[in-house]
């Protein structure tokens, strides 16, 4: 629980505090004397007699009692003693520590930050960092960092894992009109993260609280809690925008699995990122124009007009909406052509509706009020500069006029960065946010609106348990595993073991064509040790003998032989985040495909059916050009059951179903390994 304190403080030392604007401590003092804290500012400084007109004392002994909120900003080795007596002594139960020294630095500077929280929490208080910037918010800025933006209750919240980024992202937001409400840092996250601090948003979140939060993490520690308050915040009408740094990995874990190949800590936190209804990013100025088009409102569909006096622009903007799914229609309807009597000569309404550089607010005005009206246009996108002939300060009155009365969301897009730069500038000040680029614009905007949605989560009953026991490897045998799938019905090819030939060649007998693999090796097919379409027995005798020569061979397994579409399903546990279901096409080129989609457990069959028409190669599955596609209910039953089967075995860390051979009426699973761990 985040400390009300450490919000609202009434009264707040500085310990480290100075005049000297070049150093953490003085910024401190310096922001918070210009930028509207309201309560009692007191510096702690043994050289220093006064520090900016402000109660300056040389020892924390000598400070008032009941001091609310206390930013350390002095040497490590010193830290933990000044919160033993502003704990015991000053009554002080909010904390930011700024110096860095901690677990920042190893072993020892861990227990000593460990030694620091337990102190703090044993007087019921809270602490941000340490090794952080600080916190800003609408009621003061205690951070050490420039610039401090324009801050409003209207405006975005932002976490960050890291100082340096969230100024960099402050940075680039003012620079297109961006107001923020808060700005935490967690820094080493000793006692609050990124996860304690959306908790705090959701569960004080009103019908006044800022509707977009901004994070950036660089690890995610508690999953479960990221889950349960993202999914909060999105039910009460907030948006998430999120980066994830780190999720590349020099070099790839070794993996027994087709599935544990293609899963990584990355593929679960996008699992995770999807159940929640984050909407993931890859860089601050992307984080940017997402959060700037939530601020203007998202399309109810996907037909967005183009206004623009200028024609390139207006053309890669339509290209890029175009290339990722979204429609730039062309307007036929009478009030369209209407618009022409207005415009000059040469101009185009077909959309891109193109009114010439010498385009007036005049015109812009008129556009406006009549796009507002076209039935088959979701959105409206204006792009507006200068070609340098004129100001623009009427143009963007109008367009500000607008963005405040129009029924459809407006996106103003000023590209012109220089010679507009005042008119921008007075663009932002009355409260407004723009985007500088088309391209970067058009691909925030398909990401926002094919976002992730989130749904209900089942709470499936467990079957019984089956004891699980493995071989060496882990991996459970083939007469275990049909016996597990048996029992929770999954559908299964008719299969026995054998390492008698006399005795597997009478099953065979009755079942050809069969198909014969090699039990032992992982990967079947690596060493030869499959074949298909046996249908005599002097080719099924010859085969059996030359499986049970490979390697590490210990018997053989006969299939019926079975045709279809191939495809896969897939299991993978991943630390702290759960077991990952996976699924797409099979065979063996699912690692060379790469076309597969990822849920975290439990699913929704709904959720399942998004994410399958998300796959490059769903028109096979659908079936397309007179080609019959699979029984697509059935694969979904067969991904639910697997969900299912794991929540009723957590102790499964890898399983593959591959293949799957599916066709219009039918699906089987043909080859099957599970993986568990005692």
């Amino acid at each position: 629980m985040i400390h009300q304190k450490l919000i609202k403080p009434e009264s707040i030392a500085i310990i480290g505090g100075s005049d000297n604007l070049n150093s953490p401590g003085g910024r401190i003092v310096d922001n918070l004397l210009n930028n509207n804290f309201k309560g009692k500012i007191f510096v702690v400084n043994p050289k220093k007699d006064n520090v900016r007109n402000l109660p300056t004392f040389h020892s924390i002994l000598d400070l008032p009692h009941n001091i609310d909120l206390a930013i350390i900003a002095i040497a490590s080795k010193y830290v933990e003693e000044t919160v033993k007596i502003l704990t015991e002594q000053k009554d002080t139960k909010a904390f930011i520590i700024i110096s860095a020294g901690f677990s920042d630095t190893g072993k020892q500077g861990k227990e000593l930050e460990n030694r620091i929280v337990k102190q703090i929490e044993k007087y019921g208080g809270s602490l941000l960092g340490p090794n952080n910037i600080g916190l800003i918010n609408t009621n003061y800025a205690g951070a050490f960092t420039t610039p401090i933006p324009a801050l409003s209750k209207q405006g975005v919240d932002l976490i960050s894992g890291s100082g340096a980024t969230a100024v960099f992202i402050i940075e680039a937001a003012m620079k297109q009109g961006m107001q923020f409400n808060s700005i935490w840092t967690v820094g080493n996250s000793a006692q609050i993260g990124v996860e304690e601090v959306l908790e705090h948003l959701d569960n004080t979140f009103d019908k006044d609280s800022p509707k977009i939060k901004l994070l950036y993490i660089e690890s995610i520690d508690k999953p479960d809690k990221l889950l349960k308050h993202s999914r909060s915040l999105i039910k009460k009408g907030c948006k998430i925008v999120a980066i994830k740094a780190g999720s590349s990995q020099a070099g790839n874990r070794a993996a027994s699995s087709h599935t544990g190949a293609l899963a990584s800590p990355d593929v679960a936190v996008q699992a995770l990122f999807d159940k929640a209804g984050i909407i993931r990013v890859y860089g601050r100025n992307e984080m940017i124009q997402v959060a700037g088009i939530l601020s203007y409102g998202i399309p109810k569909d996907k037909n967005i007009l183009i206004v623009t006096h200028a024609g390139g622009p207006g053309v890669m903007l339509t290209d890029i909406l175009e290339k990722n799914r979204m429609k730039v229609p062309e307007l036929n309807n009478p009030k369209a052509k209407e618009l022409l009597r207005f415009l000059y000569p040469g101009s185009s309404v077909a959309n891109p509706i193109d009114f010439l550089a010498t385009g007036t607010a005049e015109q812009l005005d008129i556009i406006l009020k009549y796009a507002n009206d076209f039935d088959e246009i979701d959105a409206i996108a204006v792009i507006f500069g200068s070609p340098g002939l004129f100001e623009v300060f009427e143009v963007y009155d109008v367009l500000g006029k607008h963005l405040k009365i129009a029924k459809k969301p407006i996106y103003p897009i000023l590209p012109s960065l220089i010679n507009v730069e005042e008119e921008i500038k007075y663009f932002q000040a009355k409260g407004n946010m723009s985007f500088p680029d088309e391209v970067l614009f058009g691909k925030a905007l398909t990401k926002v609106f094919f976002s992730p949605k989130i749904y209900a989560i089942p709470k499936n009953k467990p079957k019984a348990k089956t004891k699980l026991t493995t071989e060496k490897s882990g991996y459970l045998s083939p007469q275990q595993t049909q016996e597990l799938l048996q029992k929770f019905d999954f559908p299964l090819v008719k299969e026995q073991v054998f390492t008698n030939l006399k005795k597997a060649l009478q099953f065979a007998q009755n079942k050809y064509p069969v198909v014969m693999k090699v039990v032992g090796p992982l990967h079947k097919s690596d060493v030869g040790g499959v074949y298909l379409n046996v249908d005599n027995d002097l080719d099924f005798i010859d085969n059996f003998e030359r499986l049970l020569k490979i390697k590490d061979a210990k018997a053989v397994l006969i299939q019926e032989q079975k045709s279809g579409m191939e495809l896969f399903v897939g299991v993978k546990y991943e630390e702290k985040f759960g077991h990952l279901i996976m699924f797409g096409m099979g065979g063996i080129y699912i690692e060379v495909l790469k076309d597969y989609q990822t849920l975290l457990a439990p699913i929704n069959k709904k959720e399942i059916k998004q994410k399958l028409k998300l796959l490059k190669t769903y028109p096979l599955l659908a079936g397309m050009r007179g080609k019959k596609g699979i029984n697509i209910e059935k694969f979904i039953e067969l991904i639910e059951k697997t969900a299912q089967l794991v929540q009723t075995h957590p102790e499964i860390i890898e399983l593959d179903f591959n293949p799957v051979l599916a066709t219009d009426n039918e699906l089987f699973i043909v080859d099957s390994r599970i993986n568990i761990i005692n």
